[in-house]
Formats: C-alpha cells, sequence, structure tokens
C-alpha cells in the first residue's frame, strides 16, 4: 500500500477516489474500532457502528476543518455515531420494556377484579375515539401507525387517545370494584 499524506488522503477522499477511501479505512480502523467496542454490548454491533462512522467521514469529509487533526475528527465521529447508534436501541428497548410491564401490570390488575365480561362492559362506556383505539391497539395488536393510517388521525392522536382510554377504564374499575 502506498503511504499517502494526510492531506493528499483528505483530497482524495473529497473526490471519492476509492483507493483513497480504503487507506483511511485502513490507517484509521483499529483506533475507530477500540472506541467502537467500548461502547458497544458486541463485536458484530461494534463493526456496525465503525462502518455507519466511516461512511459519515466520507460523506462528511468535505466538512472537515483544516486546522483540525483528522485523527481526532474521525474519532469524534466514531463516538457520536456509537452514542447515535445506543440512543436508537436505548429508546427501543426502553419504550418496549416499560409498555410491556404497563400492559402487564394493567392487566393483573383487571383480571384481579373483574371478569372479561364486566371489562367488555367498560370499554363499551369509553367514547367512540378511546374504544375503537384500544380496541385496536389492545386488543387487536395493531400499532399505533396503522391505527393512525386507518381511522386519518396522527400517530400523536393514537397515542392519546389509548392513554386516555386507560385512565378512564382504571377509573371505572377503581370506581366498580374498590
Amino acid at each position: 500500500m502506498v503511504d499517502l499524506s494526510e492531506e493528499k488522503l483528505i483530497e482524495g477522499c473529497k473526490r471519492m477516489n476509492r483507493h483513497s477511501q480504503k487507506e483511511l479505512y485502513m490507517k484509521y480502523y483499529n483506533q475507530g474500532l477500540k472506541i467502537c467496542l467500548r461502547y458497544s454490548n458486541n463485536y458484530d454491533d461494534a463493526i456496525e457502528i465503525l462502518n455507519d462512522g466511516f461512511l459519515k467521514v466520507f460523506t462528511k469529509i468535505h466538512l472537515k476543518k483544516k486546522e483540525a487533526p483528522l485523527k481526532n475528527w474521525i474519532m469524534r465521529i466514531m463516538v457520536n455515531t456509537a452514542i447515535d447508534f445506543y440512543r436508537i436501541h436505548l429508546k427501543e428497548l426502553f419504550m418496549e420494556d416499560i409498555e410491556n410491564v404497563q400492559k402487564a401490570s394493567e392487566l393483573e390488575t383487571a383480571l384481579e377484579k373483574i371478569g372479561y365480561k364486566e371489562l367488555i362492559g367498560l370499554v363499551q362506556k369509553l367514547s367512540l375515539a378511546y374504544r375503537t383505539v384500544f380496541n385496536l391497539f389492545v386488543i387487536d395488536g395493531y400499532s399505533h401507525e396503522e391505527i393512525a393510517s386507518q381511522l386519518s388521525i396522527s400517530v400523536g392522536a393514537s397515542k392519546s387517545n389509548l392513554y386516555k382510554a386507560r385512565e378512564n377504564l382504571k377509573k371505572m374499575i377503581e370506581s366498580t370494584y374498590s
């Protein structure tokens, strides 16, 4: 491999020269991988983060300031890419876990106090909007996006209606079966 100077390497990457991109990738691969491994749970995630990071490096190399050292600039991109990766995944996991816990605890509490027929009777007392979203989401398993599309409402409205339906059902259960 020909060792290009840093400036020539950057200029080659700006021109989308594959040889220059490969040289840059090989030169900073190990350092980038070390950073990505620190932020990841496993090697496969680290490689995904690393490759996403290098994609950003290659598409944004024209934004690098001349006075900023190339190594520091690339490592900062790797850190930011790792943080972005885990923000997305933690948010998904966190939302899923809370929703599952909330559903399970509400279901257990409701089932301890009332039977199926009584619960359906209470659901029927909900307003049309709340009842429809509640049934589609809880009973039929539709996503908020699917509900929004079917009912011609926003995803936020679907989530809001579900929250209000659950709150109303809780109040009805507490007042009726306490």
